[in-house]
């Protein structure tokens, strides 16, 4: 290679040696006569030197634009006394250049590879690949490289095998809609972008590999925020003969190595455990973020009988009364906005939210004079509440009251900088439900998915369907700082179980054995006992990076609307191609 060294790489140990650069020109400086060039690779810059005694050189150093294409060679030198730049890596040294070669040019930028800070994201996208040569970007997917060289040591070391499963698989339904494709071999016929790789790990178990991983692109084709993209990676994993705390410390390890070798920090395993119907109530969310305290409290028994009727009349109703304690913000925060934290719960269903100020003398609040000194006392010692505290409550079905404070307190968190930045909490959320009735359908629906194994004592209930609600679920989700990493279970192992579990959720045998019968007959045929765990690999390297958005971590990501800016997909084809798929195409109106 022309390379003899990364831009990025120079240090005072290479003073006096004769080097090769290769790269992009990041700046320009003409300082009286001399013209210095920050010259850009993917490792960092360099200041390289043009010097006016080398005539032909220099002329040619005089037309260099910004992100010119570069290769140069000469000679490293300490940088003169008073011109040390302590800020950057090579900021010590520079080269005085002898030979230069200018591989391509470059058309005027549609903005500046330094600083963007005031273009659209519109723009951004268009053009990705200026976007991505910006050092900040580019360090972001060089740690992504080293967080999955970390990730493929690991899993071998622990003797996974690491094996790949279809892309053009079966279409079955069950969650997110599936991106179709068209088979031209099998005309009428589609196959299906797997969501994940969930029923091919099972077969791979039941195939008897014992361990498997697998670094996996998944699709889905759901509306889009800053967590999701319609096609994502995941890592992958399956264990046999394995219980949940097999599984939970793997992913551990796994995240403990991460952060060890990828990060250079140290996070202490294991970590915490919560139940779900803990986290429900003490975060109001089933992935809590428990960086910062101001604990949802339960106080429906205490105010059930409570002279303040919205509360009362609530709790009558089999409704709750639940309340936050907001630090110091007694005095912070105005009536209007107050007003305006009202307005936030409406979002989620609430139909009000309720306050008290703590001063010197007690709660006070327009909504004070309707309860007991008792009653009072109580809701302070239960907050934990000191003077200048605000007192938020929400009376509502415990799903409002959970979703409506979960979301006011991480609003309010974040607001009042509560939140340790720097901070990395783990915590994993256990017990969950194995159904969730979905009130659209009228039936019971799978909480993860359905082959989830219902804890042993609770099998008993699958031929119950008065009693699906009771029935707990082998699960377990890893959530950081407020994040869902991943999901996995131990999955049903017996056919008649799985049968059973279909059977709940209003699968009928034939719906079973045209989606999911190779699954069934796999099981037929002394499948072992079997968990695993997928974690979203775009989320944990976003948020190692400090990013808000997985966007920031995948090279060519699509907008809001899954559309890439940058190659203009999803775009019409000829309709050459469509006969050839026998496809008519046609676009559907909308009513007025």
């Amino acid at each position: 290679m022309k390379r003899t060294i990364y831009c990025g790489l120079l240090r005072t140990e290479h003073i006096g040696q004769k080097v090769t650069l290769c790269g992009w020109v990041h700046s320009r400086r003409d300082h009286g006569g001399v013209i210095f060039i920050d010259l850009r690779d993917r490792e960092g810059v360099a200041q390289i030197v043009f010097q006016p005694e080398k005539k032909d050189i220099f002329a040619q150093a005089e037309r260099l634009r910004s992100e010119y294409v570069l290769c140069v060679t000469g000679n490293v030198r300490h940088r003169p006394e008073g011109t040390v730049n302590p800020n950057l890596p090579t900021g010590q040294v520079e080269v005085v250049i002898d030979e230069l070669e200018v591989e391509n040019i470059s058309a005027s930028l549609p903005f500046e590879i330094s600083d963007y800070r005031e273009t659209s994201e519109e723009l951004r996208l268009k053009h990705r690949f200026l976007e991505l040569r910006r050092p900040v970007i580019q360090k972001n997917f060089i740690m992504r490289h080293k967080i999955l060289q970390e990730v493929h040591r690991y899993f071998s070391d622990q003797g996974f095998i690491e094996l790949e499963t279809p892309f053009l698989t079966k279409s079955t339904p069950e969650g997110a809609r599936d991106f179709l494709v068209p088979s031209r071999i099998n005309p009428g016929s589609f196959y299906a972008l797997p969501q994940s790789p969930q029923l091919f790990k099972q077969l791979l178990m039941i195939s008897g590999f014992d361990k498997y991983f697998q670094i996996v692109k998944c699709f889905r084709d759901e509306d889009l925020r800053a967590d999701r993209q319609p096609e994502f990676t995941q890592i992958d994993l399956e264990m046999s003969f394995v219980d949940e705390d097999d599984v939970i410390g793997c992913i551990e390890g796994l995240l403990v190595n991460i952060f060890k070798e990828a990060l250079g920090k140290e996070v202490k395993a294991p970590f915490k455990r919560i139940s779900y119907k803990d986290a429900m109530l003490r975060f109001g969310s089933d992935k809590p973020d428990t960086r910062f305290g101001m604990e949802i409290v339960d106080l429906t028994q205490d105010l059930k009988s409570c002279g303040f009727k919205v509360f009362a009349q609530v709790v009558e109703k089999g409704g709750v009364v639940r309340s936050i304690c907001v630090p110091k913000a007694g005095e912070k925060f105005s009536r209007s906005e107050i007003d305006e934290l009202i307005k936030f719960v409406t979002i989620f269903g609430a139909k009000g939210l309720a306050w008290m100020k703590v001063t010197d003398s007690g709660p006070e609040s327009n909504i004070v004079k309707f309860f007991s000194k008792e009653e009072l006392d109580t809701i302070q010692k239960k907050l934990g509440s000191k003077t200048g505290d605000l007192l938020l409550f929400l009376a509502d079905s415990p799903k409002i009251a959970a979703e409506g404070l979960g979301a006011l307190r991480l609003k309010l968190g974040k607001k009042l900088k509560l939140i340790p930045e720097e901070r990395f909490d783990f915590v994993w959320v256990v017990d969950f439900p194995l159904l969730e009735w979905d009130q659209d359908e009228k039936r019971w629906a799978a909480m993860h998915h359905p082959f989830t194994s219902p804890n042993s004592d609770d099998i008993k209930f699958l031929d119950e369907k008065d009693n699906a609600s009771k029935i707990r679920a082998r699960a377990y989700d890893i959530v950081l700082n407020g994040v869902e990493l991943g999901g996995g279970s131990i999955r049903i192992h017996k056919k008649d179980v799985q049968e059973k579990m279909f059977s709940l959720l209003n699968i009928t045998e034939n719906e079973a054995k045209e989606k999911f019968g190779f699954l069934l007959e796999a099981l037929s045929f002394g499948a072992p006992p079997h968990g695993g765990i997928a974690l979203g690999f775009d989320r944990l390297c976003a948020i190692l990076l400090g990013e808000d958005s997985i966007r920031e971590v995948i090279t060519f990501p699509k907008t809001q609307k899954a559309v890439c800016l940058l190659s203009g997909a999803p775009s019409p084809v000829s309709e050459k191609q469509l006969k050839e798929l026998n496809i008519r195409h046609f676009v559907l109106k909308k009513d007025k």
